[in-house]
């Protein structure tokens, strides 16, 4: 597990175990403490309860230390952690053994039932679920299913960000772009929530239809219905391999704070300076989830 994941995954037992001990808002939480009730040293727990920070869930104060900031009845468990429910797992699951390679060629829903050991009526539900998300689609005869064409590979996702690095810059610049205060209003609330927990407490599904409504959302702005096609596509094409990347949440708040920087640019009116920060940003997030450096 990278060092990444570690966080993530750390950060996400301490909120079971807030949970489980019933926390209030302010409680004190110690490093020590959370290190003894989960059986492992000190340092992931401080790295987590710094995350924790970083989120909203929790509060440093100098001299002090670490207090909640709300209930531990509050902090919902997200689907990356264990326990989740089966249907939910069983669709992450199928994702990451299509993406991994390990799923191809057609199936039937009772292949799927006998593979995630599920019953009929729960394979038809997550499969009905990846229909609807365009991620799968019926045979011609309605015999059995397939994947639709998603990106599976390090360099389509490369190459898929590229792109978007092409066309969302672009959008801002278009001549008819045009700031939308309602949604502007409502992605800067979803991603303050981001900053107050959500990165954490949101599922995997819902986490990434935020921050890709976010970029549809500035696109459609421009008034340029081919380049919204465009990048919704890209959304669709994208979504399995992105799920895999919402396993690690802990470099998310930088990205909602990039995000926030965004509308203020757009806001004030700088269009060409949005644009310029919007296509450093694609890059940054390019080169974190393929490995592959930025450009120059």
């Amino acid at each position: 597990m990278s060092r990444q994941n570690l966080t993530t995954s750390m950060a996400t037992r301490l909120l079971d175990l807030f949970r489980r001990t019933g926390l209030a808002e302010g409680a004190h939480v110690t490093e020590q403490w959370a290190a003894d009730a989960l059986e492992v040293s000190r340092t992931p727990v401080r790295k987590a309860m710094l995350f924790l920070t970083e989120v909203g869930i929790l509060e440093r104060v100098p001299n002090r230390g670490f207090f909640l900031t709300r209930d531990a009845s509050a902090l919902a468990r997200p689907d990356l952690s264990e326990g989740a429910d089966v249907e939910q797992t069983a669709y992450f699951e199928i994702a990451d053994d299509y993406v991994g390679g390990r799923f191809t060629g057609s199936f039937t829903a009772a292949d799927i039932s006998r593979r995630y050991q599920l019953t009929p009526r729960q394979a038809d539900r997550v499969l009905s679920r990846m229909e609807a998300e365009d991620l799968v689609r019926r045979k011609a005869g309605g015999r059995g299913w397939e994947f639709q064409h998603v990106m599976a590979t390090v360099d389509a996702h490369d190459q898929s960000y590229r792109f978007r690095m092409i066309v969302e810059p672009a959008a801002l610049l278009e001549p008819g772009f045009t700031a939308d205060p309602d949604a502007f209003a409502l992605h800067r609330h979803q991603q303050e929530a981001l900053l107050h927990g959500d990165i954490l407490l949101l599922p995997r599904a819902e986490l990434f239809q935020v921050n890709a409504s976010f970029h549809e959302m500035l696109v459609a702005c421009s008034g340029n219905q081919f380049l919204l096609d465009a990048v919704r596509r890209q959304n669709r094409l994208r979504r399995l391999i992105e799920y895999r990347h919402q396993v690690d949440r802990s470099r998310l708040a930088n990205q909602a704070r990039e995000h926030l920087r965004l509308l203020d640019l757009v806001e004030r009116g700088d269009l060409k300076e949005a644009s310029a920060f919007l296509h450093g940003h694609l890059d940054k997030v390019r080169s974190i989830k393929t490995g592959i450096d930025r450009e120059p």
